[in-house]
């Protein structure tokens, strides 16, 4: 059983965030403003192959097979340990939205700017935990094809934050603009 345990560790880390999105979905509320459905499939379609790039090593033939750095255990547990920091950052941003939280892009009645919590710390922590937790995949994969998916995550999410910027500029003008001054995008005192 440990040994179950220690070799899915990070598999079972991303089953329980699954699950703990897809349940505390429920509670989101109704928007008032939707991004276009086309857009949310192209990102959820990027997201898949991102995720299928880390989850199924077969699809990491040729030179996306290729390793990176010598596997050992203390690499495994840094991957681990970046892998439940982002899926716990995360976390604890969507918990921290509360019923502001969408699996897309959207404004809510009575939206309000959240700048606590994580909110403090970037602009977009949620992204900024599975940022983290790919890259722990990545690590424990060791493979080109990990590094693949860290690049179409970027690729995937980039455009979705530039628009979810535009939609709080516009919504909360000023108050906006102070608080990009203020906290980073994605990465503290950075980006």
């Amino acid at each position: 059983m440990i040994n179950f345990l220690t070799n899915h560790l990070i598999e079972l880390m991303w089953l329980s965030w699954a699950t703990y999105w897809l349940a505390s979905s429920f509670a989101a509320s109704s928007p008032k403003r939707v991004q276009n459905p086309g857009d949310r499939m192209i990102y959820r379609l990027k997201m898949a192959v991102a995720a299928a790039l880390l989850l199924f090593p077969s699809l990491s033939f040729g030179w996306l097979g290729v390793g990176l750095i010598p596997r050992s255990w203390a690499l495994y547990w840094i991957a681990v340990t970046l892998v439940a920091c982002g899926l716990g950052f995360a976390c604890w941003a969507r918990f921290h939205l509360g019923t502001y939280w969408s699996g897309h892009v959207t404004l809510k009645p009575g939206h309000r700017l959240i700048r606590t919590g994580p909110y403090a710390i970037v602009r977009h922590p949620i992204y900024t935990g599975l940022l983290l937790a790919f890259a722990g995949s990545a690590v424990a994969v060791d493979r080109v094809a990990g590094i693949l998916s860290i690049g179409i995550l970027l690729y995937a999410t980039i455009p979705k934050i530039h628009l979810e910027e535009q939609w709080l500029t516009e919504e909360f003008g000023e108050e906006y603009q102070r608080y990009r001054n203020e906290v980073k995008m994605l990465v503290p005192f950075v980006c």
